[in-house]
């Protein structure tokens, strides 16, 4: 299958032969009519010289205005001008003898150079030197007249045919050849913009790369302060109380099996984390069984009062979700036991249709929320910048409320994603 530039080539090669068989034609009738008229007469022909030295002229017409001046085939009146010379020197050919027949089929040929309409003017003015020529001169007898009238409109039906049927060739093959070039204009653009394409492709795959090494790195920051930083701090908080009470065994025993324990929950869930695999605690039971432990064993460690209420209609959620709201109360009880003081503690899970909250709220000292510092603090403000990334990652909002003296509420909004049962 051939391609639009071979197609464009093809088209260019059959017009530049074409035009050039135009030219070349009436110098070949023109030879031939001067070879014969010059080799053998006609009866009514006229002397040698006069012929010959119009045929010169008519070579010369020709050459200057077609053959040396091919683009002023577009010149519309020049054309005009050119041919009424063309017709008149034919005639003159044609009066001076018949075997210039050969010669006036080049009105025929170059009629086509004329504009609209006066192509078939121009065809019908050769056939009349065709005819004149074909009857051998100037009718001058009744007969003579029907046969020069039969001859004249043999040719004008013949050449005007193939004039009309040119015209519409002509136009067709415009049209094509305008199509044909719309074509391989539009296979330019379309491989520029494919060109562009692979370019933006590439472009996006580096950018989503890049987005997925940053996701990556926010996701293990988050994972090592919500699994190792909060164990460590864990760890130290009961290893100071064990030093506080190493004359009493028994509390200091407590103590060092809490910060053991806390060690190895801290191991697990940072190999956990690792492997991205959700919490231990959401592969064996549900989200509001996982927050009740959560905040059973808290309440242990830090000697805090503490409860977890559920309202409305517990599903399962979209394990992300769940995650995150874990991840959510864990920090807030992390931070209440590092900077509240408290004495008491309150988990809300809502279950609202189409959005589920998580509240955790303290009676603890407080802190001024408004104030920068105390959201970037590097005591805590990682946190609450963690807990944010988290419920905006699943299409959440988490609000802050917090005054000195009275008490922080944290409150988790998210999208009541459904999923596997926890």
């Amino acid at each position: 299958m051939t391609s639009i530039a071979e197609q464009v080539d093809r088209l260019a090669t059959w017009e530049a032969r074409e035009a050039g068989l135009h030219r070349v034609l009436p110098f070949i009738g023109l030879a031939v009519g001067a070879l014969l008229t010059t080799a053998a007469p006609a009866p009514m022909g006229r002397s040698a010289i006069p012929h010959l030295l119009v045929a010169a002229i008519a070579a010369g017409w020709i050459a200057w205005f077609v053959s040396l001046h091919p683009d002023w085939a577009t010149r519309r009146t020049l054309m005009v001008v050119y041919y009424v010379g063309l017709l008149a020197l034919s005639a003159m050919l044609v009066l001076s003898s018949p075997w210039y027949g050969f010669f006036s089929w080049a009105g025929f040929l170059h009629a086509m150079m004329l504009p609209g309409n006066w192509r078939f003017a121009g065809v019908a003015a050769s056939a009349v030197l065709a005819g004149t020529a074909q009857g051998g001169g100037l009718p001058h007898s009744l007969s003579h007249w029907l046969l020069w009238c039969v001859l004249v409109l043999f040719n004008l039906g013949a050449a005007g045919g193939m004039i009309w049927f040119a015209t519409i060739a002509e136009r067709q093959h415009a049209n094509r050849k305008r199509l044909v070039e719309e074509l391989a204009e539009a296979n330019r653009r379309l491989a520029e913009t494919m060109r562009e394409n692979d370019g933006l492709h590439a472009q996006l795959l580096t950018q989503a790369r890049e987005a997925g090494v940053t996701d990556e790195r926010q996701r293990m920051a988050r994972e090592i302060h919500d699994t190792l930083a909060q164990g460590l701090t864990g760890i130290i908080t009961q290893l100071e109380a064990a030093g506080v009470a190493r004359d009493r065994h028994a509390d200091w025993q407590r103590h060092v099996d809490t910060a053991v324990a806390l060690a190895r929950e801290s191991l697990t869930e940072a190999r956990r984390s690792v492997r991205a695999v959700r919490p231990e605690a959401l592969e064996a039971a549900r989200l509001p069984e996982a927050l009740a432990e959560l905040t059973r064993r808290w309440s242990t460690i830090n000697e805090v009062r503490a409860e977890v209420n559920v309202t409305g209609d517990a599903h399962p959620l979209h394990p992300e979700v769940e995650v995150t709201l874990l991840r959510t109360a864990q920090e807030a009880l992390a931070n209440v036991a590092r900077h509240a003081k408290a004495s008491r503690v309150g988990l809300t899970l809502s279950y609202m249709g189409d959005v589920v909250t998580l509240d955790i709220r303290d009676d603890g000292t407080g802190f001024p929320v408004t104030d920068p510092p105390a959201l970037h603090r590097p005591d805590g403000g990682y946190g609450l910048i963690a807990m944010r990334q988290r419920v905006a990652g699943v299409g959440g909002e988490l609000a802050v409320e917090s005054e000195p003296g009275c008490g922080t509420a944290v409150s988790a909004s998210v999208p009541a994603l459904s999923g596997g049962a926890g």
